[in-house]
């Protein structure tokens, strides 16, 4: 049997959901250190440790990169099909570049 694989709970954490999401996405999305994103939440005064940012992004970054993933496929699907559609160009019609 195959186990249905589920996105970690954040339930039992003491910053909301939005906190971490922001945090997971700073370390990924720019390739930051976990002392950077520390540095940045402080800025906006939000006080973590450089260990609770690793252990948010060890435990929520798969699931944030996944998701991340099929937005980006959903994405490029609709861009290919705005591509498709023929315009016309001085009474002809071709396909856009």
């Amino acid at each position: 049997m195959h186990e249905h694989e589920t996105a970690p709970s954040d339930k039992r954490h003491r910053f909301p959901p939005e906190i971490i999401a922001h945090a997971v996405w700073l370390y990924f999305r720019f390739a930051l250190s976990y002392r950077d994103v520390e540095e940045l939440l402080a800025e906006r005064g939000v006080i973590v440790t450089y260990e609770t940012v690793r252990q948010w992004c060890r435990k929520f970054g798969q699931a944030y990169a996944n998701a991340l993933r099929r937005r980006r496929v959903v994405a490029e699907k609709s861009i290919r099909a705005a591509r498709s559609v023929p315009c016309a160009v001085r009474g002809s019609f071709s396909p856009t570049p």
